[in-house]
């Protein structure tokens, strides 16, 4: 079964939504495709805020100054400036959408928002709805979706690969014209002249993570496959603070409450932040969590403590009220006693490289959110600047998508084929693989590396992406094999990155090099060999 769309959307969260809104206002037909039922996925569990310009006090200049320090040398400038300044507009058109985003005690209308404070940053500017500020930018964007003419979404749709016109053997450059997608009928083709990837992040890649189960890579692993170039893989950032209990499956800690007065801790008492920055706790999310890594390391702990006692009791209720009451349920009362927290796998500062407008390297293609590499974050993100970059490259990457469009309506694209393939049994082979991948990207490839552990990690996952290619051809199409051979692709995306990376930079930290180079100050962009579909560096 084919569907044919102007543009259609890989992805259903902050940056899809605005991409589907900017090009379905402007008469475009937008599918969106999303394999899981909506409002599911990374953005809703955003907890924070998003950062943006709001005070007299604050400036572009000093957004763009701190975005850039925590970057550590590979923010792009002119990407930088472009979304600080388009920020503040971009947060207008969600109050004028219904957004409630938290008011400032003497507020006069929707637009006198309270402005928090993270790491990272100099000044109050993190507009949030308590702490659930995901959650309602999500609620804004998808009833604005509802009332939208001309948008469709599809959920428990699954993305395969993308459509290319050089598969097909069509005359003229390569270009992107939709994506194969699993849905319950079977694998349809839904056809576009645009195609966005906005499928999220790759923390499943890890044994710990913030992230929801949706996030496997799926975008960053369909646009390497199709060619695209994919950038800077090697920085994940490690969110310093993720509930620490058997029962707390990716609850994530929000670093706000530090920028209000929270403490970490040692079970034995001891403050140990101000030993490793002058900042303490509000040094950078790398920093603070290579510190955590080596307090647990060197101390044989399981994990350490996030004390919030010196947060008004009152005050905390109100702004944090979500996280209070799943404590609460796990029977942590952090008013009483410290929240044990650990490190966790949280956000991709890689993927795939575009430009301004969100376009990447093979035609027809898309990417914005989590998925890109746009050049905002560099060496290692901000804290609260996803959402901003989600917002302004979603908006961006929809208007681009609807200037000139080629048609595909007349193109011959051929239904998916599944050949000999059949259906598997040995479910057991997909969870331990999966499991086996995981673990040794932790392992090997989290928060601290090295050259031996790298090359440990690099055997290990080629000979899992071996066996995964040859299940993938031999048994019918499935979510769980798909999303199996997606993080196995990413996996050795960030193995291949991190081992070019001769230094230590932002969120790269390897003991071999541990000094940060003037000669290594750049991107590290990796493309599909032809021959043997293996990543290696671009010359």
């Amino acid at each position: 079964m084919r569907q044919d769309y102007d543009a259609l959307v890989l992805g259903s969260g902050i940056a899809g939504l605005s991409f589907a809104l900017a090009a379905a206002r402007r008469g475009a037909r937008v599918a969106i495709a999303t394999k899981m039922a909506v409002p599911e996925g990374s953005s809703r569990y955003a907890q924070g805020g998003v950062a943006s310009v709001w005070s007299q006090d604050d400036s572009f200049d000093f957004h763009a100054a701190d975005t850039t320090s925590a970057g550590a040398g590979l923010c792009h400038g002119e990407v930088v400036d472009l979304v600080v300044r388009e920020g503040p507009d971009r947060i207008r058109e969600l109050i004028d959408l219904g957004a409630r985003f938290t008011l400032r005690d003497d507020a006069s209308d929707a637009y006198d928002v309270d402005l928090g404070l993270e790491g990272g940053h100099s000044h109050r500017r993190i507009i949030h709805a308590v702490d659930a500020t995901g959650s309602e930018m999500m609620r804004t964007l998808l009833e604005a979706v509802a009332a939208t003419p001309g948008i469709t979404v599809f959920e428990d749709a699954f993305a395969i690969d993308l459509l290319q016109s050089a598969k097909f053997g069509l005359p003229g450059p390569d270009r992107c014209l939709g994506a194969y997608v699993l849905r319950e009928g079977g694998v349809e083709v839904l056809a576009a002249p645009a195609t966005l990837l906005a499928t999220g992040g790759a923390g499943k890649v890890y044994v710990y993570t913030s992230n929801p189960d949706v996030a496997t890579g799926d975008g960053i692993a369909m646009a390497y496959r199709a060619g695209a170039r994919i950038g800077n893989m090697e920085f994940i950032q490690f969110h310093p603070t993720c509930l620490y209990h058997p029962l707390a499956k990716s609850f994530l800690i929000t670093e706000a409450l530090r920028g209000e007065g929270a403490v970490l801790r040692r079970p034995d008492g001891y403050r140990f932040m101000p030993d490793y920055d002058e900042r303490a706790e509000l040094a950078p999310r790398d920093i603070v969590a290579r510190a955590i890594d080596r307090e647990m390391k060197s101390h044989g702990l399981d994990h350490v403590e996030l004390d919030v006692s010196a947060i008004d009791k009152a005050f905390l209720f109100e702004r944090f009220p979500n996280i209070v009451a799943r404590c609460r349920e796990l029977g942590i009362d952090p008013v009483r006693t410290p929240i044990p927290v650990v490190p966790a796998a949280h956000y991709s500062c890689g993927g795939v490289v575009t430009d301004a407008s969100g376009r990447s390297s093979l035609s027809g293609l898309y990417a914005a959110g989590e998925t890109a590499m746009t050049g905002l974050h560099g060496a290692n993100r901000l804290a609260s600047n996803s959402l901003l970059e989600a917002l302004v490259f979603g908006r961006r990457a929809g208007l681009a998508a609807v200037e000139k469009q080629q048609k595909v309506t007349d193109l011959l694209i051929p239904e998916w084929n599944s050949g000999p393939a059949c259906s598997t049994e040995e479910e057991i082979l997909i969870k331990h693989t999966w499991d086996e991948i995981r673990q040794v990207m932790w392992n090997y490839v989290g928060i601290v590396r090295s050259n031996d552990r790298l090359a440990r990690a690099r055997a290990r996952i080629e000979l899992a992406q071996e066996e995964i290619g040859r299940d993938y051809w031999n048994f019918l199409p499935t979510r769980d094999l798909g999303e199996l051979r997606n993080i196995a692709t990413v996996a050795g995306l960030i193995v291949e990155a991190a081992a070019s990376r001769l230094e230590s930079r932002g969120l790269h930290f390897t003991r071999d090099y541990p000094a940060t180079e003037t000669a290594c100050q750049h991107d590290t962009i990796l493309v599909r060999d032809p021959f043997t579909g293996r990543p290696r560096l671009e010359t």
